[in-house]
């Protein structure tokens, strides 16, 4: 291996792919990054046999084919190290990679590219093109309501439901609900699911820099893969059935309210404040135009505030975990925020007042 690239083009390539690199890994080769020179193209490869992700830079000459894997965060902070115009020089020599750049030397021990495992592809992909902010926003909107190490292993991820000309992504920890629909142009005779991990969706998220552009995405069997000009990114899904999403959304929802959401989330950050540490419960109390939010502690302590609302409906108290509300709150997107609600032991379904395409339901607290 013997090639020469401008540290502003190495860079960014290989902060991607050395996110998916796990640092402590069974084995020693997950720890590398899998570099590939194929005339004027250098490839880059990062995994954890979760997630892959390989990226592609242009050389501006033509080299040898030649591969090599090298210890992924060590070549980053070295590539971060460097003044920012340099030229870095890679060479192989016998089992080490020189990296030189200026009067800076480095030599990293590597591994056998034969030793870097692929991810197997997988046949009967349903596959779709969507722009990428598109694709990120229908993520940033779902994403906060995803498990975390939780023992139904299925929920720690987002489902992806791909049906004709529809991408509907939906997550949930069992306590709240996230869904948000996509326009996209795909025909399939049933509805495909995928339950994407947790790791998967915030790496892809991470991946969208150039918004104007559209990624392909194909669902198969075991794995989704997006990809974009110069980027690959491949993750298995998790082999589980998602819960029956559809039943949880609240369908007699005799009750709405209207109101700002700054103003709302504004009043729930303040009056959060003196809520219980470990159950952070607020109760929202509903009246003719008004909504009065109101949290105790342990310490005997007591907030309360009230704002404006738009509502007619009959009084009304109920109990919910403030964050799951402020959570809503920060990726509702209009400046209007719309509440349905039926009772004092039913689920709440928040929506932006202006765009039904995202939707949130929240379950109640006993306070």
């Amino acid at each position: 291996m013997n090639f020469t690239i401008e540290r502003e083009k190495l860079l960014r390539p290989l902060q991607q792919v050395a996110g998916v690199v796990e640092r402590r890994q069974t084995l020693p080769v997950l720890s590398n990054v899998l570099v590939v020179v194929d005339g004027e193209t250098l490839s880059l490869t990062g995994t954890d046999l979760e997630v892959e992700l390989m990226a592609q830079v242009a050389l501006d000459h033509s080299f040898d084919h030649s591969e090599i894997t090298v210890p992924a965060k060590k070549l980053l902070d070295i590539c971060k190290s460097l003044p920012d115009e340099s030229r870095i020089q890679f060479v192989t020599e016998e089992q080490k990679l020189l990296v030189k750049a200026g009067r800076s030397r480095f030599s990293l021990a590597t591994l056998p590219a034969n030793e870097f495992p692929n991810l197997e592809e997988s046949t009967g992909e349903t596959a779709f093109t969507i722009n990428q902010n598109y694709l990120k926003s229908v993520i940033d909107r779902t994403g906060f309501a995803m498990a975390q190490q939780d023992v139904r292993f299925y929920l720690n991820g987002m489902l992806f439901e791909v049906s004709t000309n529809r991408l509907r992504a939906v997550a949930t920890d069992g306590h709240r609900l996230a869904l948000c629909d996509a326009e996209v142009q795909v025909e399939v005779d049933d509805p495909v699911q995928a339950i994407v991990p947790r790791k998967g969706v915030l790496e892809m998220a991470k991946l969208f820099m150039d918004m104007d552009a559209d990624v392909s995405v194909a669902l198969s069997a075991n794995h989704i893969r997006v990809e974009g000009t110069d980027l690959r990114f491949t993750s298995k899904l998790i082999d589980g059935k998602f819960p029956d999403y559809q039943r949880v959304l609240p369908k007699s929802t005799d009750k709405v309210v209207l109101s700002d959401k700054d103003a709302m989330k504004q009043c729930f950050s303040r009056v959060a404040i003196l809520s219980n540490e470990k159950y952070r419960g607020v109760r929202l109390r509903l009246e003719r135009s008004s909504l009065t939010t109101v949290a105790n502690n342990p310490e005997q302590e007591e907030a309360e505030e009230t704002i404006n609302v738009d509502y007619d409906g009959t009084e009304l108290e109920i109990g919910f975990n403030v964050n799951y509300l402020l959570d809503v709150m920060n990726v509702v997107r209009s400046e209007q925020v719309k509440i349905q609600l039926s009772d004092s032991n039913s689920s709440a379904l928040v929506t932006d007042a202006n765009d039904e395409s995202a939707l949130y339901v929240v379950m109640p607290m006993r306070l």
